[in-house]
């Protein structure tokens, strides 16, 4: 038997691209030379080169595909950079006005403050430092002797007292608020006018609470939710200073005091700005005594 012979050709494609320009411009300069058209020729000439030209157009409309798509994505990456550019302003802008909210807030905090506590003259002060902690225990101001306080001068902010000035510099300050453990503040209640001590304790403070200690309410009219207020007996505190709410009461096992805690109006983990009431409680009391003399 005999064997089949098989010829195998392999071109490669740019090999097979000149052949077909070189049968393509054979064809015209042939057709050129005859001066008229085969239809033989035309028909080789359409076998060969229609399927080229479609190749040629295919790869051509892929290229134009690709194109559009690459530009496609440039414009959403475009966009997507737009729109968080957006993102990031309207970001700035919000925290802007929350920050104006709060500043707002806290200046009318002050102004109510200013108006519940007219018959005082005050200064209003900004905290520059305080001891390490969470706590304003212990802090400073930025006013001073220059603007009128001294020694004992009273600190107020949020809704209620805050402290008292320890230290006076030309044009600083040192405030001890009534949360520090050395602080005692001579208190009463409102309705009964019953008499207590407020101490400091940095760890209630963690609840938002002073502790008191005592309290004669001999007939037991002190309740939860009482006022507590600076006493008329006070030696450094001006009377009448809102320090918080009653929140718990028990009898101190002599029967004859109470001991509790109050919760305080002042938030002491935030503070920010204070007023200082620049006339101390003896220079309060002189005043009263000498508007009773000229009577």
């Amino acid at each position: 038997m005999r064997k089949k012979v098989r010829f195998h050709f392999k071109l490669k494609s740019k090999h097979l691209l000149v052949i077909m320009t070189l049968f393509c411009g054979s064809c015209i300069v042939a057709t050129v030379a005859s001066g008229s058209s085969s239809s033989a020729l035309q028909g080789a000439a359409s076998f060969l080169v229609v399927p080229f030209q479609k190749g040629i157009s295919g790869v051509s409309n892929m290229f134009g595909d690709v194109k559009n798509s690459l530009r496609d994505k440039q414009d959403v990456l475009q966009e997507n950079e737009n729109l968080k550019n957006q993102i990031n302003s309207l970001t700035e802008q919000n925290n802007i006005l929350i920050q104006d909210q709060t500043e707002l807030t806290r200046l009318k905090e002050l102004y109510d403050l200013d108006q519940e506590y007219s018959d005082y003259p005050k200064v209003a002060a900004r905290i520059i430092s305080k001891d390490p902690g969470n706590w304003y225990d212990t802090f400073m101001i930025n006013k001073g002797s220059n603007d009128g306080i001294h020694i004992d001068n009273n600190v107020i902010a949020g809704k209620g007292l805050v402290g008292i000035v320890t230290e006076v510099g030309p044009s600083w300050a040192t405030v001890r608020s009534i949360i520090d453990d050395s602080s005692n503040v001579s208190a009463m209640a409102v309705s009964t006018s019953d008499n207590c001590v407020v101490t400091g304790d940095l760890e209630l403070i963690d609840e938002g609470k002073l502790s008191f200690e005592q309290l004669y309410d001999q007939d037991n009219k002190v309740t939860v939710g009482e006022r507590i207020v600076t006493s008329n007996i006070s030696e450094k505190y001006v009377e009448g200073l809102f320090i918080g709410y009653v929140s718990e009461i028990q009898q101190d096992p002599n029967n004859l005091t109470k001991t509790g805690t109050i919760v305080t109006p002042v938030d002491f983990g935030h503070l920010k700005d204070v007023f200082v009431i620049t006339v101390n409680k003896q220079d309060a009391v002189d005043k009263s005594e000498d508007a009773s003399d000229e009577k």
